[in-house]
Parts: structure tokens; C-alpha cells; sequence
């Protein structure tokens, strides 16, 4: 990062920054940890990703506080810097064994125009978030959301909204996938991850309702076994399923993760303002 964004920052926050590279995440703590956890230096880097990550061991920076730092990030990181988030990337333990906990809390850019969440919240539909769509969407379009910190605990407050009586979308993110296999290259573990999820969707299947429609799909790619711990594969799958949808039909590869959204967005006969063209047609029944 500039030079001058750094100086602005350590001037708001008191705190000299270390660092300052693309890093793995839990390389830069093995490597910057004990210089921070020693002068209390903020440990800032970055990834392939447009983000401004900010680690900082709990003992030394209070989780608040560090969330307070990333405020100030947020607001600095604009224009030619304006990544797309700045994330607090919190750690525990004793060097040279440092973790990073469950507490990670991104800040997100407002988006830059109305989503599929903005269109249907404006028309009047509920828009549920699980995990961490919320913080990925800085708040905007979502009606209601819950904060979930692994993989099981998602699960379990999809099922719980699942139960609730709303129209609209209930939107999930598992992030277990990402950040804890995916990107540390962690292969049995992803593969148990998974085995997990298949276990647990049968409770899912079994309390949706006539009109449900459910879409299984990714973000972006995040391979275990490449030797990159970032992202990879950047073409993913999408499942759809329900009462209404005919099976065994092939979507092809399509443009634009925007398809879904326009998608969803004709499914519940609302005008589409994004890019991308809808599949509605091609999977339903007659």
C-alpha cells in the first residue's frame, strides 16, 4: 500500500504498521507475530484479493479496538485505493504456535450500484443473510442477518430461518470452505467439510416447502490441493433444486454470476436491473 495511506493510517490509530506484503494469512502471523505481540505494531498486508488486512493478537489488541482500526481503514481505503475489503484478521497463542480465532469481521465497500439484494428488499421481499453475506455487501439489500463463525453453526441458522415464515431470500455463506481449508491447503480437512455438508442436507431437503427453490454454488474457486493457498478454479458449480424444477438439465457454462441473481429476481417477478440473463425458463417444469 502508498506510502501516504500507511502514514494516515498509523497517524489515526497510533500504531506503526509492519509488513505492508501479500502474504498468506497464517504465514504473516508466523513470520510479523512476535514483532507485533513485542512493540504492538499492526501487522497489514494483502492477498491476491483487493483487501486491506489488518492482524492483531487479542491480548495485545482488544477485538474492539481492532475493529475500531478497521473502521478507520475503511474510511482511508478509497478512491485508487479503495480495495474492495478490509478485514480484521485476530490471532491467540504463544509464538511460534499463533492461531487465528473465529472472530474475523470484513468491511466491505458500499456497492457501487443496486444488487439483486437492493431489488428485492425495494420490493418489499425479505432479504435473510447468513454468515458473512452481510459484511460482504456492507449491510445493503439485507433485511435481517446472523453472524455464524464456522460451517456447523451456519448450517444450524439456515435451518432455524428455514422454519420461519418470510418470502423472499435467505442468502448463505459457509466460510469454513475458504478460509479455514481452501486456503491453508488443507485437503482431508476440506474433503471432511464436505462429507459434513452432504450429511446435513437432508435436513434442508426435508422441511422445504412447495414453492422453495434452493441454489448450491460458489464465489470463486478455492482448490486445496493446488499449491497456491489462493483462489483457483475461478468456474464453479451450481446446483438448483425444488419442487418446481425439473431434473437432469444441463445450464452450461454460463457468462456471469449475474445469471443467478437475475434469476432469483425473475422468479419472484421482479424487474431485473443487473447483468445478467436468467435460466428461470430452462430449469422449471411447466
Amino acid at each position: 500500500f502508498p506510502k501516504e495511506l500507511l502514514e494516515e493510517f498509523e497517524k489515526r490509530t497510533g500504531r506503526k504498521v509492519i509488513c505492508n506484503k501479500p502474504y498468506s494469512g497464517t504465514e504473516v502471523i508466523k513470520d510479523y507475530g512476535k514483532e507485533h505481540v513485542e512493540t504492538g505494531a499492526l501487522i497489514v498486508y494483502t492477498s491476491a484479493d483487493s483487501v486491506f488486512q489488518i492482524a492483531a493478537h487479542e491480548s495485545i489488541v482488544p477485538i474492539e479496538e481492532l475493529y475500531r482500526y478497521c473502521e478507520i481503514a475503511r474510511e482511508i481505503c478509497h478512491g485508487a485505493t479503495g480495495v474492495g475489503r478490509v478485514i480484521a484478521r485476530p490471532f491467540e497463542g504463544e509464538y511460534p504456535d499463533y492461531r487465528r480465532t473465529a472472530k474475523r469481521h470484513d468491511y466491505s465497500l458500499q456497492p457501487p450500484r443496486d444488487t439483486m439484494l437492493n431489488q428485492l428488499k425495494e420490493a418489499g421481499y425479505s432479504v435473510l443473510a447468513v454468515g458473512k453475506i452481510n459484511d460482504i455487501f456492507a449491510g445493503s439489500g439485507v433485511t435481517e442477518m446472523v453472524y455464524t463463525k464456522n460451517n456447523a453453526e451456519g448450517i444450524e441458522e439456515t435451518l432455524k430461518y428455514q422454519k420461519k415464515e418470510f418470502e423472499g431470500l435467505c442468502f448463505i455463506n459457509l466460510v469454513d470452505f475458504d478460509m479455514v481449508y481452501g486456503h491453508r491447503n488443507d485437503v482431508d480437512g476440506y474433503a471432511k467439510a464436505l462429507s459434513y455438508f452432504d450429511e446435513q442436507l437432508p435436513r434442508f431437503l426435508e422441511s422445504m416447502q412447495e414453492e422453495d427453490i434452493l441454489m448450491i454454488t460458489a464465489d470463486h474457486g478455492c482448490d486445496p490441493s493446488t499449491p497456491s493457498t489462493d483462489h483457483s478454479r475461478e468456474y464453479t458449480p451450481l446446483i438448483v433444486y425444488g419442487n418446481q424444477i425439473k431434473g437432469n438439465t444441463n445450464l452450461g457454462t454460463r457468462k456471469t454470476f449475474a445469471d443467478i441473481g437475475s434469476t432469483i429476481l425473475e422468479y419472484f417477478n421482479v424487474p431485473s436491473r443487473i447483468q445478467g440473463d436468467s435460466f428461470l425458463e430452462e430449469c422449471m417444469k411447466k
